[in-house]
């Protein structure tokens, strides 16, 4: 395909993703703003712009950040008979041909491949001769490795791709392990939106001492955090069983989140009341931040392969906290060097989650400024701005042309 006539020089990426989201939506307009991308985002279905229910967390919500404004976009129609972004037909997008082929992309960048949409949209940029360019954040923390046909089903796939961004250490290696070529491999950093997260914004920090005096935390009271979907896979029940065993004094835990374990963990701390522990529902992004302030560090004991970054570690490592994380966390190699810029604990392996938490909250009465600069430093170069160096060079890479400057 090749692009109108009267476009500006450089090719033109087509952006395909499941949906808009509060990670991607704000770089998206970044790109906008900063660069001479020229681009187009196809959503493939209305998720996140309108309230709809989540399953994991149990309950309705939409995000109540701008998603949408400062950048250019379509919906694409889905036709599936049954919706849902947790099943592989939950996607069908029958026009969506049309709809690129109205666009005249030189590159697609695709978002994941767990759709029906997206295996027949690598067969017809492939049989259109249209470059695709592959975003994805799995590893292999916690598999030996793969099944043998799914390692060749995923080889044969990646192979489609002219490039592909990594978005970290362990990310990479997965795509090494599938063969694919370094030539081809292109670093392109998970990152939030930093001037959302930023800890000196006052507003925060007075929702934050109003939100701690409203749970009766006095100020000295050093604060545990755990935010996020509270379900098996993530494993809040290990966090606040060796948070009771440890019974430190002027420390308090709090839960930000919903889920199929809260009922389960509510009781287990209403069984132990001299112990402080707190729980707050879901809070969408505006909250975030101030939830973030509430605490003297966060942590995330996810097992399995289930947590394939943990961009909730790049939040909270922007506002500044120190983290304790599984090693099965896609973003630990990257994020949380353990006693640097945090602790890592062996995922499942409680003991060791007791000793290190036990370990936490040792340091952090001694040295939380050094801890705290050590974040803030380690957390600096994961932000738009390297993701952006990452997916241009990829994108010159697939299309031999270079994006335009911006003017």
């Amino acid at each position: 395909m090749t692009s109108p006539s009267n476009e500006p020089a450089g090719p033109r990426l087509a952006i395909v993703l499941s949906h808009a989201t509060q990670y991607y939506s704000p770089w998206f307009r970044w790109l906008r703003e900063n660069t001479g991308l020229n681009f187009k985002v196809f959503y493939l279905s209305e998720t996140g712009l309108k309230a709809s229910l989540d399953k994991k967390f149990g309950t309705n919500f939409s995000w109540d950040v701008d998603l949408t404004t400062g950048y250019d976009f379509e919906i694409v129609p889905n036709t599936s008979s049954k919706p849902d972004l947790l099943r592989f037909n939950g996607l069908r997008n029958p026009e969506l041909p049309s709809h690129l082929r109205a666009w005249c992309p030189n590159a697609i960048l695709l978002f994941g491949y767990n759709y029906n949409t997206h295996l027949k949209l690598v067969v017809w940029a492939r049989l259109n001769r249209i470059p695709l360019i592959f975003r994805g954040d799995s590893h292999l923390l916690g598999r030996r490795h793969l099944s043998l046909f799914k390692g060749l089903v995923l080889k044969q796939l990646y192979r489609q791709f002219s490039a592909v961004t990594y978005v970290g250490n362990s990310n990479r290696h997965y795509f090494q392990q599938l063969r694919v070529p370094d030539e081809k491999l292109f670093f392109a950093p998970h990152a939030v939106n930093a001037e959302h997260f930023n800890p000196a914004n006052q507003s925060y920090r007075e929702r934050a001492a109003t939100l701690r005096a409203s749970l009766g935390i006095a100020p000295s009271t050093r604060v545990v955090l755990f935010a996020g979907k509270l379900i098996p896979e993530k494993h809040p029940y290990a966090l606040l069983e060796c948070f009771i065993q440890l019974a430190y004094p002027d420390t308090a835990l709090v839960f930000v989140g919903d889920g199929a374990e809260k009922s389960t963990l509510q009781a287990r701390a209403a069984a132990r009341p001299e112990i402080a522990v707190h729980f707050l529902p879901f809070a969408n992004q505006s909250e975030m931040p101030s939830r973030y302030l509430l605490a003297d560090l966060f942590v995330l004991p996810s097992r399995s392969h289930y947590e394939t970054w943990g961009l909730a570690i790049n939040e909270a490592m922007h506002m500044g906290l120190p983290c304790l994380v599984s090693n099965l966390v896609g973003c630990q190699a990257d994020l949380v060097t353990d006693r640097v810029t945090g602790w890592v604990f062996n995922a499942g392996q409680t003991e060791h989650l007791r000793a290190k938490l036990s370990e936490a909250l040792s340091t952090l009465g001694r040295d939380r400024h050094a801890l705290r600069s050590a974040v803030t430093e380690r957390i600096a170069s994961y932000n738009y701005d390297h993701a952006t160096k990452g997916l241009l060079a990829a994108l010159e890479h697939a299309t031999g042309q270079a994006p335009k400057s911006k003017s």
